[in-house]
């Protein structure tokens, strides 16, 4: 089966929000109305579609992005289900590099959540413009009005209203469009049949004086349209739809709309306003990217008849086909059985079956087209963020950035016949999540694996157990921390000598450090001249240091965040060697970070913690016991306040118990990665006092 829509045709976009705000199942009814179902799956009963692994469905949480693919009124819609927690971030973050649009999902109870702001700004990073539907508006406490608002002052964005609620609670029946200036209410229960009608006589005022504020906001973004809103003339529908794709588009607004996507209300609306105000592949700039050898940019448009460019984004071990790698076809198109370059890893790979995915199931296609979203069996040595490309004209695309993890777990196999099946499972499971690492402590011999919180590690393990038949056993969850300096250190030198009868070893490296910008790792640069030490050593001293960076002095906690200069040196003619520079520049570099004042550094966490009112002293009280700093609170829909602060992680553990316990059950926290900082020396002595 091959494609047959133009490109115009196509949407790739995802749904993307705060955990619970409604995601999975806004996508069960997306595909339930576009005929792809033929029942409405629910989240609560574990029979939805996206939400298709067993951890998922007990949880009824969505852990993996899952791709399926619907068609609407002609228009191919491919669609990315992606996580709420924030765990999981590495899904939302690689769906939306891929992406040409967005739909954010709002509850209308609660408006901006922690994990809404999370998401937004990763959409801005990668300039994914996006609309947004405020759900649940059956629910008690529901407000369409201060949900737009908390976008507008929480997101700093700018959202337009084309909706207005028809009833609201528990006698919410439908939506007014404000564009085309008529009401749909949904009588019957599974929603098929929305009925047109025109505005109850009771809220026409009300909806005109909505309407005029609309058209002004869109007529701001469009110089013709606001010429012709201040000399009075009438704006038909068509402009105003044009003119709001534009802004749309542009990044310059995002249009808001509202429904219940549990009882079925708006979901029609939602996808008509998918396939008028989000991009096509064909309307968004073409990809960019850089010569594997020479850098020189190249950009690649979303036309069959060009080059053949595709990014990785997502690697799957399928347990009856094998390894499945998901695929964005920027340019050109790949065709089954064919030849493809990995211009990331310089090797050429075999395309095996093209699938058009829909969740855990799959259909076979012959080919995948610039625009599309597909998966690939067959290829060998490709992974997340690689680029795929026409061999005879190379391009690489840019990486897929990950956050590093904050929390590590050892692991153990139960058996000797685990150990090897374990290492299997543990590579697997890595090939698929970015975030997820596993190392060998070289002094204790343990498999730490390390990732994202104490849910996602959870889950990880819970995979190995199910899907791979791995019985381990996990320690207690330890905190990643790490190494810097604190003041600079203008020379740190060691000459590596050796003399063993023979041919000698020589190696001599003087470096400077410097405490570098919170986030930068270890930047290296050479300030040599002269040639005194030559160009074949200077990789060699590059990886010294490097290796000598991922175990510190204080506790062999890898170093970050120092600046590392080459500054001198000198060579033997006959008894220099790459690996004596670089025992040389590992031994200056630990010198270095001995004499710079080495101090520890922990993650430190963004906690919003939301609870009634009458249990916020309880709450802060809590936060400041372990070490957070206040950051402010927010008065939120009803008597519900929720409090800001920074806290370190390891201060983190077992505090959903004790929220529990302060707040009779009533308080829920989100907590997220922000930077890390220096522990206070009173805990840093407890902590290297082993």
């Amino acid at each position: 089966m091959t494609r047959q829509s133009p490109m115009e045709r196509y949407r790739n976009i995802g749904i993307i929000a705060h955990i619970d705000a409604g995601k999975t199942t806004t996508t069960e009814r997306i595909l339930f109305y576009t005929g792809k179902t033929y029942r409405l799956g629910s989240v609560d009963d574990g029979t939805t579609v996206t939400d298709w692994m067993e951890q998922e469905r007990e949880r009824g949480i969505t852990i993996v992005s899952a791709a399926v693919s619907a068609e609407w009124k002609g228009y191919q819609i491919n669609l990315i289900d992606t996580p709420g927690h924030i765990d999981f971030t590495a899904e939302v973050q690689r769906a939306l590099r891929v992406l040409d649009g967005g739909v954010v999902v709002f509850d209308a109870v609660q408006g901006v959540e922690p994990q809404s702001e999370t998401v937004w700004r990763q959409a801005d990073r990668y300039g994914v413009p996006r609309i947004c539907f405020v759900n649940k508006m059956d629910r008690v406490g529901a407000s369409f009005e201060n949900s737009v608002e908390s976008i507008r002052r929480r997101l700093g964005a700018n959202p337009i209203a084309i909706h207005m609620p028809l009833g609201s609670e528990a006698a919410f029946k439908g939506i007014i469009d404000l564009i085309t200036n008529c009401a749909t209410v949904w009588e019957d229960n599974l929603g098929r049949e929305p009925r047109e009608m025109d505005i109850p006589a009771d809220m026409r005022a009300e909806a005109a004086e909505r309407r005029t504020q609309m058209v002004e906001q869109i007529a701001e973004t469009d110089d013709a349209l606001t010429l012709k809103y201040l000399e009075g003339e009438e704006i038909t529908v068509e402009e105003l739809k044009a003119a709001l794709r534009r802004a749309v588009i542009g990044g310059k607004a995002t249009a808001v709309l509202c429904g219940s996507s549990l009882r079925n209300k708006g979901v029609q609306s939602l996808l008509d306003a998918v396939i008028d105000y989000l991009p096509s592949p064909a309307e968004i700039p073409p990809v960019k990217g850089t010569h594997p050898t020479s850098g020189e940019e190249i950009e690649r448009p979303a036309q069959d008849d060009v080059p053949a460019c595709a990014l990785v984004f997502k690697i799957v071990t399928d347990p009856y086909v094998g390894r499945l790698a998901y695929i964005r076809v920027y340019s050109g198109k790949l065709s089954q059985s064919g030849m493809i370059y990995n211009s990331t890893k310089s090797r050429r790979e075999r395309l095996g079956r093209l699938l058009r995915m829909y969740a855990d199931h799959r259909e076979d296609i012959d080919e995948i087209r610039a625009g599309d979203i597909g998966a690939v069996l067959g290829l060998k040595d490709s992974y997340t963020g690689d680029t795929l490309c026409d061999a005879s004209n190379p391009i690489s695309l840019e990486n897929i950035t990950f956050p590093e993890p904050v929390i590590s777990v050892a692991i153990e196999p139960k058996t000797m016949a685990d150990q090897d099946k374990m290492s299997e499972a543990l590579h697997k499971l890595s090939d698929e999540d970015p975030t997820f690492r596993v190392r060998t402590d070289e002094e204790t011999g343990q498999t730490i694996i390390s990732g994202m919180g104490e849910l996602h590690l959870e889950i990880l393990v819970e995979r190995m157990l199910r899907e791979f038949r791995v019985q381990a056993r996990v320690g207690k969850p330890q905190v990643a921390y790490r190494e810097s300096i604190t003041r600079s250190v203008p020379r740190a030198e060691c000459r590596y000598i050796k003399q063993t009868g023979g041919r000698g070893q020589y190696g001599h490296v003087i470096l400077s450090l410097e405490p570098g910008e919170r986030g930068s790792g270890i930047l290296y640069e050479e300030k040599i001249v002269g040639g005194v030490i030559p160009k074949e050593f200077l990789s060699a001293i590059e990886k010294g240091v490097r290796e000598a960076a991922e175990a510190g002095i204080l506790g062999g906690y890898p170093v970050t965040d120092v600046k590392v200069t080459l500054k001198d040196g000198s060579f033997h003619e006959v008894d220099s060697s790459a690996m004596a520079f670089k025992m040389a520049a590992s031994m200056a570099f630990k010198e270095g970070v001995e004499k710079g004042a080495p101090a520890l550094q922990e993650p430190i966490m963004k906690v919003e913690v939301i609870a009634p009112e009458e249990f916020l002293g309880d709450t802060i009280g809590q936060l400041n016991a372990r070490r957070g700093v206040i950051l402010g609170t927010e008065m939120r829909i009803g008597n519900v306040q929720s409090a800001r602060a920074m806290v370190p992680l390891a201060e983190m553990f077992g505090y959903a118990t004790d929220l529990r316990s302060a707040t009779q059950g009533r308080g829920v926290f989100t907590m997220e990665f922000d930077h890390y900082a220096q522990v206070p020396e009173s805990v840093a002595k407890t902590l290297l006092a082993y």
